[in-house]
């Protein structure tokens, strides 16, 4: 049964036993007594020495703050003064609501015992804390069916009997301290007096130490608050001053690893077009290289995906990295590089998930809540910045596209195109315009085949203007005019450094076009190891810059144009079959101007008003042998020939009469083989060409370029007659013996 021990107010004598006074329930806060009161006038050695052992318990309270170390000391003195088997004490966790109980053995008390959690009704401690009054439990066997709880403590240490006493302050309420013993009913009356007073002072020393405890935590807490509001701080002095990611996340590991310790951390980036991740950028000191910056990694292979797709932070050990590993490869880098424990927090945009912040630990230490929770604020703060660095990035992109496409458009402006718009009736230029006027509203690709000067560029424009793209730029590049070593820069691009001369990043025709229009005029000079890259534009609208990593996407409508008869290249291993077949989706073809012939006289007179307006002449007329010697000749280099020389024309005419050099057309139609209708016959084309070729470099002096050169006789520009010329096997020095 349960028996309340007897309160006594006077001293109990015995010859082995000492007599003590208990103090009052609410004496000082130093738990001191005044044994001057206690004791009895006669009071023998042995007395002393419990005395001795009760004061050296009161000493604890001021030399031991720890509660574990006070917890053994009290043992040790309690037990010079009472008899005991066992020292238990249960101090109440007010945030839990249970009881926490630690058991010493006298005989070993250096080594602490933790028991189970319980509430307090589910043991007699707690039921002493409840009520606040000692209790004395003769015999616990009485007892082991009432706690359950608490019975395999009481079996493991053959407890018999106990004394539990609250331990109590002027402050709080702490919990339990009970005296046990091996044998039933161990404890004498005149002993439990004692119990009680070595209670009080137990109770002041656990409260002094929890409150240095508490202390300390609150100073450790305070420290960790610091750490981590100036973490904040530097987060948005780093977002502030860091329009860049890797600079950003750079400045914002090294002081997330003092709040977060871990050697892995990285920012991947969702690529929302081709569902896939980007890990852009890695701080990871202690890699072993199997998991490197800027990879792209398929969404379900990433163990990102899975606070991706939840929205909320994703944890996973080393057993849970090795569960996916078999279908993710991020998740078996991580694994090899020996993570322990990962964990991964979405950054929140405005309207969508950006990316995600990942943190690996080599230790076996999980991420607590607190360290999740810091994490997530982190994740805010870096989303903001990962916004703003991408609106930078697009601002600066766009202004630099600006600037690339006024600078193009005023080269543009200042570029004589030869014509303001197309002239001619003839059935065959209508047919094409038919053609042109068909093809232009839909994406498709063009390819317009013409010899050269016949006006490719001209109709190439007029598919722009017609299209749904005609509100943005129209660009073109001459892939012959361009050295093969800087087609791809001219083409995709180059980044700072990709090459020597690079000073600094360029954008590639395909990036000036995007939304409008690329006229690659010449395709057919493009080299095949180029040809590759240029099909891979085509088909998914993709491309990296010259020494870059990172994956372009436009939207460009492309024209193509060539002179060349590509199916013949295809057939000699000269040009890839795959990209003519994508290039030949709407093939135009343009009659050379010896076939529209009637439309010869009216390109005349137009071109005459045109330059006569440009050089300030008063050129108004053209006489009519000249215009027939003009449509009689067979024109091989075509409109922009008869444009060159119209030009040379109104420039040598005195008056307001043109005057065409007949002699020279004569002489120039002489030296081309003529068929049966006068006409050069198209079998004989490349032999008629190099002819016409030769004699127009004899009549400039074996001269190519300048204003009376070959190359502005022929109406060409001075690389294309020199490509012609090194194709055709012509040589100027070989000009006179020819």
């Amino acid at each position: 049964g349960l028996t309340p021990p007897a309160r006594r107010e006077k001293p109990i004598s015995s010859t082995k036993h000492y007599s003590v006074r208990p103090p009052p329930p609410t004496g000082g806060p130093t738990g001191g007594v005044d044994y001057n009161t206690c004791m009895s006038p006669s009071v023998d050695t042995s007395t002393h020495s419990s005395l001795q052992a009760l004061l050296g318990v009161a000493e604890s309270v001021a030399t031991l703050p720890d509660t574990h170390s006070l917890l053994r000391q009290v043992a040790a003195r309690l037990r010079e003064a009472v008899r005991f088997d066992l020292l238990g004490v249960a101090l109440h966790d007010p945030a839990a609501g249970v009881m926490k109980l630690t058991v010493i053995a006298a005989d070993d008390p250096d080594r602490l015992h933790p028991g189970p959690h319980c509430t307090p009704e589910q043991s007699p401690s707690g039921r002493v804390w409840l009520t606040q009054e000692p209790l004395v439990v003769p015999d616990l066997l009485a007892l082991a069916d009432d706690y359950p709880a608490v019975r395999p403590v009481w079996d493991r240490f053959k407890m018999r009997s106990a004394y539990f006493v609250p331990l109590t302050t002027a402050r709080r309420k702490l919990g339990t301290i009970f005296f046990a013993s091996c044998e039933p009913r161990a404890h004498a009356p005149d002993e439990l007096e004692l119990f009680r007073f070595a209670a009080r002072q137990a109770a002041v020393a656990i409260d002094t130490a929890l409150a240095a405890a508490d202390v300390t935590r609150l100073r450790d807490e305070l420290r960790d608050e610091r750490d981590r509001l100036k973490l904040l701080l530097d987060v948005t002095t780093a977002v502030v001053s860091h329009l860049d990611l890797r600079g950003l996340f750079r400045a914002i590991a090294a002081g997330l690893r003092r709040v977060v310790p871990a050697e892995y951390i990285s920012l991947a980036l969702y690529d929302p077009a081709r569902q896939a991740w980007d890990l852009h950028v890695l701080d990871f000191p202690s890699s072993k290289g199997y998991l490197r910056e800027s990879i792209r990694i398929p969404f379900a292979a990433a163990p990102a995906s899975i606070a991706f797709t939840a929205r909320k932070t994703a944890t996973l050990d080393r057993a849970g990295l090795e569960q996916i590993a078999p279908t993710s490869p991020v998740a078996r880098a991580l694994v090899d590089e020996g993570i322990s424990h990962w964990c991964c927090v979405p950054m929140l945009g405005r309207d969508r998930v950006l990316g995600t912040v990942n943190i690996g630990r080599e230790a076996d230490v999980v991420f607590g809540p607190a360290e999740v929770e810091w994490l997530e604020r982190i994740a805010g703060s870096v989303g903001l910045a990962v916004e703003n660095a991408f609106a930078f990035a697009e601002i600066e992109e766009l202004k630099n596209k600006l600037a690339a496409e006024k600078t193009y458009l005023e080269d543009e402006i200042r570029t004589e195109h030869g014509f303001a718009e197309i002239i001619g009736n003839n059935s065959g230029l209508r047919a094409v315009l038919d053609q042109v006027e068909i093809v232009a509203p839909a994406d498709t690709t063009v390819l317009i085949l013409g010899e050269t000067g016949t006006g490719k560029e001209l109709i190439a424009r007029a598919i722009h203007r017609l299209s749904k793209r005609s509100a943005r730029t129209f660009v073109k590049l001459n892939c012959a005019a361009i050295p093969t070593g800087l087609l791809e820069s001219e083409l995709f691009g180059h980044e700072k450094g990709a090459f020597t001369g690079a000073v600094a990043r360029k954008d590639g025709r395909f990036e000036l076009a995007d939304g409008g229009t690329l006229f690659l005029d010449e395709v057919g000079d493009i080299p095949l190891d180029l040809q590759a890259k240029l099909l891979r534009v085509i088909q998914e609208e993709e491309f990296e810059r010259l020494g870059g990593t990172k994956t372009i996407r436009v939207d460009v409508r492309l024209v193509a144009a060539t002179n060349h008869d590509l199916a013949k290249m295809v057939a000699d291993g000269r040009f890839r079959a795959d990209l003519f077949y994508r290039l030949n989706v709407f093939p135009i073809r343009l009659p050379p101007l010896r076939e529209r012939a009637d439309d010869i006289p009216a390109l005349a007179r137009y071109f005459t008003a045109e330059y006569a307006r440009k050089l300030n002449k008063r050129v108004t007329t053209i006489p009519g042998p000249a215009l027939a010697a003009l449509t009689r000749y067979p024109w091989p280099g075509n409109v922009r020939e008869l444009e060159n020389l119209i030009e040379r024309c109104v420039l040598l005419s005195p008056g307001a009469e043109l005057r065409v050099p007949l002699n020279e057309l004569a002489a120039s139609a002489v030296a081309l083989p003529t068929g049966a209708n006068g006409h050069p016959p198209s079998r004989t084309m490349v032999e008629a060409e190099r002819e016409h070729i030769i004699a127009v470099l004899k009549a400039a002096g074996g001269k190519v370029g300048g204003p009376d050169g070959a190359a502005a006789r022929l109406g060409m520009k001075r690389t294309t007659l020199q490509s012609k010329m090194k194709k055709l096997g012509i040589r100027t020095q070989d000009v006179d013996r020819e």
